[in-house]
């Protein structure tokens, strides 16, 4: 018999024999994450092209086979899990409709469904491994925070092996390179690969090619070339060439996407009896005038616009709104993808699509949606010449509206302007840059008459969104040693790309107020509210009411009659009304808020509240050449949420001296039978009319479209009743 040891059964043997091994340097647990039991056996990788280390189609290997995930139903939580299975911290994005290319193989997963707290993606609801309804064109994408996990082991995860890949693509001028503007629309191709800034071939190159590259570059088409002149000149020149046999079908949105070739670094001959390509490119409509091309723009033909972008804070971007029987509607993003979105930018003028959005990424939208199942090839004209779904209101909802994000031409105009002394990068006060090279300097803008609308150019220039303000007195920004003021008298639409665009008082400076405290200053934001008013409320709400003089104190005193009450003999006779209900929607990205502040809003006994706007809304009759026979106006008597979206809270109202605002996704709704809400047309003779209602006519209040501000509608008056008819939204 084995004799047994005190050490194996006592207690404090036990005891002993623990604290022992813990002295000893037992191993501790690790930093590292456990391997988590329902990720065996799955291993992960980041595919497609272009992309960076962190991005990219989302891959999984189950029992043996790679596949990919679809992106029905796929949110940021869902991406959120992926990317800490793949190794990152965190998502900050994610992607839809093949952005990096289609997959092949199985679709491993569908109607993926996590709340983002998972510790592996088979805790989260799917329709189950294998079982989808879905083809590669809608394999899903991560996009992750470049910030590893502590002590990640990368057992699990494979990444696909780091080929060559085409990122950055640019024109560069072959001759006269110094005196030529911006943008670059013609010269020799050049791609950024590890070596630099290298040609290509034009063996074989074609105007599918030269179509892709422009569109990279943000042009809608391209034209024919000088080929001889550019080969003649080749010879004279030393090239350095980086690829070749470029093959495009002409319908890709990044020239990586076609077929193409590396030259390899022991290539001692490269494009043998060939020369760089060349691609000349023709601007759109916004870009022609400050590249030459103005004049050829404008001997083309121009016809009804029927596709606009609306919600987006920079040029080029928004959501995608469709022109149908006279009526604008919205897209809905089933089975959107980059080539539909590719045919909306360059129908806009703009180069091919940098993203299709989904989700309603650039606000909700309001009214009818159009289209669906939009399915594109890339080579229609417009986005009405691709198959597309009539659909009803029940087939979806403005929650799925599409937008896009198209590829713009590089100008170089955020480097003639910049903003001083603001807390931020987002505001300051507005320094311009003048002069001819070698003699270039700073100079400030005079602040008379500096407005939201001059602002909006501003922060469009910088690329830095919309306008939160103009102001017109910026002395607690430090102005540094830029005193000089160098440009006054600006007046612009709003519309411009430029200060540049912008009338001004030239090399004449003219500034009421002198001093740098005096001069403009910017606050921008990357979101802003857009109010929209629902125009056949005022149509089906119309009316006119005969209202006795001693009912209507109140409004003469808010000074909403016409100019003859004044004489009429109160408290007798009466004022003849146009009453209407006025329902106006923010649809923007950001809540609209008076621009003053609790303090200074003023109280008014009559109506019992506060008013939070001098004036909020302007009412017209108009004769059929725009002659005003009749007005009206209305402070904000009281902004707030009336009613909301079924996913959006109210957040303000008015009693009890509350928060005034509209909610983005809700309406404030000023019912017909308020004091105000109506035109004196006690003056107005019988004809034919013009109805005008204008939001924010003053500009108070930043938005991010002011073109659809105003509302206009036909009237005809017999002198007892009137028809308001046609109402629709219209450019003021």
């Amino acid at each position: 018999m084995r004799p047994v040891s005190i050490w194996q059964w006592s207690p404090w043997g036990l005891l002993l024999c623990l604290l022992c091994c813990s002295c000893l340097g037992a191993p501790s647990p690790s930093t590292a994450p456990e391997k988590r039991p329902g990720s065996q056996g799955l291993r992960f990788r980041l595919a497609g092209f272009p992309r960076k280390p962190f991005e990219g189609r989302v891959e999984i290997q189950r029992s043996g086979e790679w596949g990919t995930i679809c992106d029905d139903d796929f949110t940021l939580q869902a991406a959120h899990v992926l990317c800490r299975e793949l190794g990152f911290t965190e998502a900050t994005g994610w992607t839809h409709s093949a952005k990096y290319g289609p997959g092949t193989g199985r679709i491993w997963l569908d109607n993926l469904s996590c709340s983002g707290t998972e510790q592996s993606v088979t805790e989260c609801a799917s329709r189950g491994w294998g079982n989808s309804d879905c083809t590669h064109d809608e394999d899903a994408g991560v996009i992750c925070k470049d910030q590893r996990l502590p002590g990640f082991s990368d057992s699990n995860v494979i990444e696909v092996e780091q080929h060559l890949q085409v990122e950055e693509v640019r024109l560069r001028p072959a001759v006269g390179r110094g005196r030529r503007p911006l943008p670059v629309t013609e010269g020799l191709v050049e791609v950024k690969l590890p070596d630099g800034w290298l040609q290509v071939c034009d063996k074989g190159w074609s105007a599918h090619n030269s179509h892709v590259v422009c569109g990279m570059l943000g042009f809608p088409s391209e034209k024919r070339v000088n080929t001889a002149f550019y080969r003649l000149l080749a010879q004279r020149q030393q090239h350095s060439f980086g690829l070749h046999g470029v093959a495009c079908v002409g319908t890709e949105a990044h020239l990586s996407l076609c077929s193409l070739e590396f030259y390899r670094a022991n290539d001692t001959t490269r494009c043998p009896g060939g020369a760089p390509a060349v691609v000349s490119c023709v601007p759109g409509p916004l870009y022609a005038a400050s590249s030459g091309q103005k004049k050829q723009q404008q001997s083309k033909p121009q016809g009804e616009t029927r596709v606009r972008l609306k919600g987006g804070a920079h040029p080029g971007e928004g959501r995608v709104e469709v022109l149908k029987a006279s009526t604008w509607g919205t897209v809905c993003d089933r089975k959107w993808d980059l080539q539909a979105a590719s045919v909306v930018c360059r129908e806009l003028g703009f180069g091919s699509a940098r993203e299709a959005l989904s989700g309603a990424r650039m606000g909700q939208g309001m009214g009818a949606i159009h289209l669906s199942e939009v399915r594109c090839s890339g080579q229609e004209p417009s986005l009405w010449k691709c198959p597309h779904k009539n659909i009803t209101a029940e087939d979806c909802s403005h929650s799925r509206d599409a937008g896009v994000r198209c590829n713009l031409p590089y100008t170089g105009v955020e480097t003639k302007i910049r903003l001083s002394g603001g807390r931020s990068r987002h505001e300051g006060r507005v320094e311009v840059q003048i002069g001819e090279a070698g003699s270039l300097r700073w100079g400030l803008i005079c602040g008379d008459d500096w407005g939201t609308l001059e602002a909006m150019v501003v922060c469009r220039q910088l690329g830095l969104g919309y306008a939160n303000h103009g102001l017109q007195e910026t002395w607690y920004w430090d102005s540094g040693n830029t005193t000089e003021v160098v440009m006054s008298g600006v007046r612009c639409t709003g519309s411009e790309l430029s200060l540049d665009q912008c009338a001004h008082h030239g090399a004449h400076i003219a500034c009421k107020r002198t001093g740098t405290r005096f001069t403009a200053g910017v606050i921008c934001s990357e979101t802003a509210s857009d109010l929209l008013l629902h125009s056949a409320l005022v149509q089906e709400t119309a009316y006119i009411e005969d209202r006795p003089l001693h009912m209507l104190y109140c409004a003469a005193e808010e000074n909403c009659l016409a100019r003859s009450a004044r004489s009429a003999p109160w408290p007798y006779g009466h004022r003849r009304l146009l009453r209407f209900s006025s329902q106006i929607h923010n649809l923007g990205r950001a809540d609209f808020r008076p621009k003053a502040g609790r303090h200074s809003w003023v109280w008014h006994e009559c109506h019992g509240h506060y008013h939070s706007m001098d004036i909020f809304t302007h009412y017209d009759i108009l004769t059929p050449n725009g002659t005003k026979v009749a007005e009206g106006h209305k402070a904000s008597f009281c902004l707030e949420d009336t009613e909301c979206q079924e996913d959006v809270s109210k957040r303000y109202e008015c009693a009890n001296f509350g928060e005034q605002g509209i909610t983005v996704g809700c309406w404030d709704l000023y019912r017909h039978d308020i004091d105000c809400q109506w035109i004196d047309i006690t003056d107005v003779r019988p004809g034919n009319y013009i109805l005008q209602v204008v939001i924010n006519p003053n500009f108070e209040v930043a938005e991010s479209d002011f073109t659809n501000n105003a509302m206009k509608c036909n009237c005809k008056y017999d002198g007892h009743r009137i028809w308001v008819h046609n109402c629709h939204i219209g450019i003021w």
